[in-house]
């Protein structure tokens, strides 16, 4: 949108996850305010109109109409936990934030570059956008304990890894796929 920038391209305005979605890490997408994005957006020109907020947490008026039912859909794999990620960066500031999303985008570069078959990039992605930091780190390191790795095919090394980040969601009661919105 024109005249919209930020400086933070890793989480939006919006609250979505933008360093977690394989369209950002493609290069597909500029992310939030990132230039060249010449979608409209009505949250951009929402901010443009409330003295350009950084984050919509940051505006008197937020929650708003425009988030209720904002995390029902998802369009792509970011949408899920927008309203609930907005909470954590608002309570414990965006640095914070900044720093545990870096750490997830860390661990979502050691399963893309190690563990993907070609068929796992999603459920990566996912899986490192919904699951919390400590629950990647015990994955990693059930990975590291596995003492067979080495001998392993990387479609057997891809699937012992998704098979952890299932394992890792259904105790906490979360589904690793997309929940698109019916016709």
């Amino acid at each position: 949108m024109k005249g919209f920038n930020r400086p933070n391209q890793l989480f939006s305005l919006c609250g979505l996850n933008c360093g977690l979605c394989p369209m950002f890490l493609n290069k597909y997408c500029p992310g939030c305010g990132g230039g060249g994005g010449n979608q409209s957006c009505k949250i951009a020109r929402c901010s443009m109109d409330h003295n350009g907020a950084q984050y919509c947490f940051q505006c008197s008026e937020y929650p708003c109409e425009k988030y209720d039912h904002i995390d029902d859909f998802d369009s792509f794999i970011t949408h899920r936990n927008r309203r609930s990620d907005m909470e954590k960066a608002k309570q414990f500031g965006i640095d914070a934030y900044n720093a545990e999303q870096a750490e997830k985008a860390n661990i979502l570069e050691v399963l893309l570059s190690n563990y993907n078959d070609g068929r796992k990039k999603t459920l990566f992605c996912v899986a490192v956008n919904l699951l919390e930091l400590q629950e990647l780190q015990t994955v990693l390191r059930e990975i590291d304990r596995k003492p067979d790795m080495e001998t392993m095919t990387l479609k057997e090394k891809s699937a012992f890894v998704a098979g952890l980040l299932q394992d890792a969601a259904a105790e906490k009661n979360i589904d690793l796929k997309l929940h698109k919105k019916k016709g």
